[in-house]
């Protein structure tokens, strides 16, 4: 054989090796490269936040691209049903029961567990008004106020400056369905002879009111809710009502409001695609005092929801680790760092 036909063939074989590596290369890089996994992204801060703990988790623990898609309740749960989204981090489940249970029972979604078990609203109080704030030089001005039932003793201390002989309750804002249970619950109480209901014409000006009243060390009773940023940011002490009773809460609201459950649901392809995602996820497990701080630091620092979910692994490390393997975790936190 001459030299230039060795010479051909020899150039040949190592053509032919370089594409065999390179198709060997690009095959097991398809093969190691996970899938990008698509959260819902709804309009509330809460919400936004435990979607990017998790989507951090997710991608900087288990190598997944993360993906957000924006929208309102019914849209993205419609999506997570179809398969377009894979995770929902924030179903109010008793404010969607319906549409939940049937997509579940077609096999469309698959619940994971409470996000957060303890969602909260209810009458409350500064704690100083109760137990006064030394370090402000606040006395208390109702060491006896407990319950609901105690409010008619302490008319004049919160006063209605446009009707003083009555005190000034704080309800929600007009049109939302606390505006209705609350009057139920005034008539049950019998405090329409002693107190007014004021509605604050938006969520801001019923916030408003509360700060403005908390800076200044004055009184103050209203309504609110949990999770939000005023109750992580100002020290408020619930009124005591007897415990939540479904039928007595239908009829005169003579009772506690009922805590929501807060859910994660995912898509049932899910439990294929990214089975170790869902093991993460069914141990996820917050409380609505955590989601209160995230947002109150959200409200100090004048910071985004990326920089809360941070936030949040830097400061409940012994939280989130029991969710993950070790190895798992010890990848977060490099990434963290």
């Amino acid at each position: 054989m001459k030299g230039s036909q060795k010479g051909s063939i020899l150039r040949s074989i190592i053509t032919m090796g370089s594409v065999f590596m390179l198709v060997f290369a690009l095959g097991a890089g398809q093969a190691m490269a996970k899938e990008t996994l698509v959260f819902a992204d709804y309009g509330w801060d809460s919400a936004q936040v435990h979607a990017r703990v998790a989507a951090f988790i997710v991608k900087n623990g288990f190598g997944y691209g993360t993906d957000f898609i924006p929208g309102e309740t019914i849209p993205l749960f419609q999506g997570l049903a179809r398969g377009d989204i894979d995770i929902s981090m924030e179903i109010w489940y008793d404010n969607q029961k319906e549409a939940v249970d049937k997509a579940e029972a077609a096999g469309k979604v698959v619940g994971l567990g409470d996000n957060f078990p303890d969602s909260w609203q209810g009458w409350l109080v500064p704690t100083y008004v109760i137990k006064g704030d030394p370090a402000r030089g606040i006395k208390p001005m109702a060491p006896d106020l407990k319950s609901v039932n105690d409010l008619p003793k302490y008319r004049d201390l919160f006063k209605d400056v446009e009707d003083p002989g009555k005190g000034r309750f704080y309800s929600c804002i007009a049109g939302w369905e606390c505006e209705k249970i609350n009057e139920k619950k005034f008539e049950a109480y019998n405090l329409d002879d002693s107190f007014n209901i004021f509605l604050p014409g938006s969520g801001a000006a019923l916030v408003a009111s509360l700060a403005g009243a908390y800076k200044k060390g004055e009184p103050w009773v209203g309504y609110y809710w949990a999770p939000t940023w005023v109750l992580g940011l100002y020290d408020m002490t619930p009124l005591e009502e007897p415990a939540y009773d479904k039928a007595v809460f239908e009829s005169t609201a003579k009772c506690a409001y009922p805590s929501v459950a807060v859910k994660i649901y995912v898509n049932s392809g899910l439990t294929k695609k990214a089975p170790d995602v869902v093991e993460f996820l069914k141990k996820y497990e917050t409380t609505q005092a955590m989601a209160n701080k995230f947002l109150a630091f959200m409200r100090e620092k004048e910071a985004d929801t990326d920089a809360a979910a941070r936030w949040f692994l830097e400061n409940y490390q012994d939280v989130w680790t029991g969710w993950v393997p070790s190895d798992v975790a010890a990848k977060v936190k490099k990434a963290l760092n």
